[in-house]
């Protein structure tokens, strides 16, 4: 760049990259471009106001830019992730564009500040250079499991009351390896969720049994396992199942694998929710995609709440009824039970954990504190038992 207002110019001719222009340190960066060395008050200004919104982040440009031009979600990519054909014009833009923004990256402070000698003493930024075309081509190959946008850089989310994706900054960060027992239950999700990321046909699962046992972590611990393979997490509340099928067809083109989660469900007889996803598992004209699939977890094998009513009431058509309360957990292709540890698997449980939170204690005097918490608080599960080791670790 011989200038820093061709510099500034060239940053605003952006298209493909618009957005860019309104991230709060490029925004900044093109103030400074655009700033006259003439007006020594305004350039130092413009110069520090830059350099303080990048440090809040890093201290080196040349790695942001190239971070959030990579994440930027854009005409280009959105093209490439749905497989769509992409016209000469745009391509042309795209490759003049990253041409544009890869000389931006190498601009150094002592470049910027040699043209206001009173801007002489102001902090400096750092610079890693790097291809900026040839790293994004590399990340265009990648999309099936680095992603775009905003699922580049999260792989757990939820629904806000506007029904739009929000990133869940600090996920459970479950990992598989500190789960002990349950080797069985989790090996049949972790198939299913092998042909998911494999792009082969995978059910919609139903993780079944007492409350403790560790349903929720298992999908936590798989979403974390898979994340580098493309696989996101959704988590959708009971309220908002409405929103499925809305969902599934904003994310029918998206190159990664998703499942929609959906924690401690349960329905009373009369819900409207329950058609809801009796209607969204069994598959109106809306047909699932193949890179989506809904893991939910209950405490009820049949998911709704029964009455005696329920079994002696006056509908005439009695078994109808009950078939009826019957028919929505048996639209989840995979139904895997949880059931409340014996003993011997409590206590193996229990000594992982004492492993994992490095207790050393005597064993014996361990199982028989751990039995004891168990009979005080509710009985034998992995939620028990981790909340014994905690308690432990923390001396009370």
């Amino acid at each position: 760049m011989r200038t820093l207002r061709s510099a500034g110019l060239a940053l605003d001719s952006l298209t493909i990259f618009r957005r860019l222009l309104k991230d709060p340190v490029l925004s900044r960066f093109s103030a400074l471009l655009h700033s006259s060395p003439e007006d020594p008050r305004s350039f130092i200004r413009d110069y520090s106001e830059f350099v303080a919104a990048l440090y809040a982040v890093t201290d080196n440009f040349g790695d942001y830019l190239q971070k959030v031009v990579l994440e930027d979600e854009n005409t280009y990519v959105l093209r490439a992730a749905a497989g769509r054909p992409i016209p000469e014009a745009i391509q042309n833009s795209l490759d003049r564009e990253l041409s544009i923004l890869r000389d931006l990256s190498r601009l150094t402070s002592s470049e910027v500040k040699a043209v206001c000698p009173e801007a002489s003493g102001l902090s400096d930024w750092t610079n890693t250079v790097s291809d900026l075309p040839a790293v994004y081509a590399e990340r265009m190959a990648a999309l099936p499991t680095k992603g775009y946008g905003v699922f580049s850089r999260y792989h757990v989310f939820s629904l806000n009351d506007r029904g739009d994706l929000e990133p869940v900054l600090y996920p459970d960060p479950q990992r598989l390896s500190e789960l002990t027992g349950y080797e069985t239950e989790r090996a049949k999700i972790l198939a299913n969720t092998e042909a998911l990321l494999s792009g082969l046909p995978a059910s919609n699962t139903l993780l079944y049994g007492d409350a403790g046992t560790g349903k929720s972590s298992t999908v936590k611990a798989i979403v974390n396992e898979y994340r580098e393979r493309g696989l996101r997490l959704i988590e959708v509340k009971k309220n908002q199942l409405y929103r499925i099928p809305g969902l599934m067809n904003a994310l029918s083109s998206n190159p990664l694998k998703f499942i929609l989660f959906i924690d401690d469900l349960s329905f009373s007889a009369n819900d409207d929710d329950f058609s809801a996803l009796k209607a969204i598992l069994e598959g109106n004209v809306n047909s699932r995609g193949q890179n989506l699939v809904i893991y939910a977890t209950s405490n009820r094998r049949h998911l709704v709440k029964e009455t005696l009513q329920d079994r002696e009431g006056d509908d005439i058509h009695f078994f109808d009824t009950i078939q009826e309360l019957m028919s929505l957990s048996a639209r989840f292709g995979l139904t895997v039970t949880f059931s409340r540890p014996e003993k011997e698997l409590y206590l193996k449980i229990v000594e992982a954990l004492a492993s994992q939170y490095d207790i050393r204690t005597d064993k014996e005097q361990l199982g028989i504190r751990a039995e004891a918490h168990a009979l005080r608080n509710g009985g034998r599960s992995p939620r028990t038992a981790r909340q014994f080791i905690e308690l432990l670790k923390a001396g009370v």
